[in-house]
Parts: structure tokens; C-alpha cells; sequence
């Protein structure tokens, strides 16, 4: 059986993902325009 603290980190790291995956969606209807544009010029300035 799984430890305690590794549930808990486990289900920590479940909600992030999913609260990050809601963020990430609503970001994407709000600007459809500017997301792909965005992520393109993070990519290039690296």
C-alpha cells in the first residue's frame, strides 16, 4: 500500500494538473488569438 504523504502529494498533484487544465481552457476561449502567437514568442526568446 501507497504511504499517507504519498496519497496526499499524489492528490495534490492531481488537482493542480486539473485546476492548471480549467485555467488553461477558459484561457484558450478567452484569447484564441494571442495564445498560440504567446507561446510561440516564450519559445523563441529562450
Amino acid at each position: 500500500m501507497m504511504k499517507p504523504s504519498s496519497y496526499s502529494t499524489l492528490t495534490m498533484v492531481i488537482c493542480l494538473i486539473y485546476s492548471m487544465s480549467k485555467w488553461i481552457s477558459s484561457y484558450s476561449e478567452l484569447w484564441p488569438n494571442i495564445r498560440i502567437p504567446f507561446i510561440a514568442t516564450l519559445l523563441l526568446e529562450r
